[in-house]
């Protein structure tokens, strides 16, 4: 199997999981061996999971602000106190906030719909269970009649479908799409039925 720089990317996640099957793992290993720009993104991306899956990295011993602060006052001059107090709970501020922000959204969040005239689907529940097929463009419900390769199916949450570039179907998903964010030039139309969906 040879697979090409984009197959990679999309399967880093599966691959660093443990969650490819042999024959995939060995074109991506294969591959990163002649690939010095797949190896950064295979290491950083190990680098990225690790350092994030680190419980201790976030661990700060009982008392540890407190202590920080006598240590702080006790070195700096009056007028720096009220700099350095302002400076310190900026800092800190920015760093919560970049560290929630981070958390919220993963680097896999943004995938590329694997459609160009797929929906967004913002109004699905991230933990509902669907179908999808490995080289499909869509997720559907269990028992949707437009499932066309049934060989290859896999059952995930919603949430890991919308990340991989699954798009929902527009059919047996209808009700949870967002209309209004249609891609191409059908916007606010039902393609299928050849109605104007926001009409309800």
């Amino acid at each position: 199997m040879v697979i090409d720089c984009e197959h990679v990317w999309r399967e880093v996640s599966n691959y660093l999981d443990g969650e490819v099957v042999p024959e995939l793992r060995a074109a991506i290993e294969e591959h990163a061996r002649g690939c010095k720009h797949c190896t950064a993104v295979l290491d950083g991306m190990r680098n990225v999971v690790e350092l994030y899956g680190d419980e201790r990295m976030m661990e700060v011993p009982v008392g540890f602000s407190r202590r920080l602060h006598q240590r702080l006052e006790a070195d700096m001059s009056p007028s720096r106190r009220t700099f350095l107090g302002w400076a310190v709970a900026a800092a800190a501020s920015v760093l919560v906030a970049g560290g929630i922000e981070v958390a919220r959204s993963s680097v896999f969040s943004s995938a590329v719909l694997r459609s160009e005239h797929s929906r967004t689907s913002s109004h699905v529940p991230p933990d509902m269970m669907v179908i999808v097929v490995q080289e499909g463009k869509t997720f559907h419900v269990a028992g949707c009649p437009f499932i066309h390769d049934k060989t290859q199916l896999r059952t995930i949450p919603a949430q890991q479908a919308e990340q991989e570039g699954y798009a929902a179907c527009v059919r047996c998903m209808k009700k949870y799409l967002d209309t209004t964010a249609s891609a191409g030039p059908n916007r606010g139309k039902d393609v299928f039925a050849g109605e104007d969906s926001s009409r309800g």
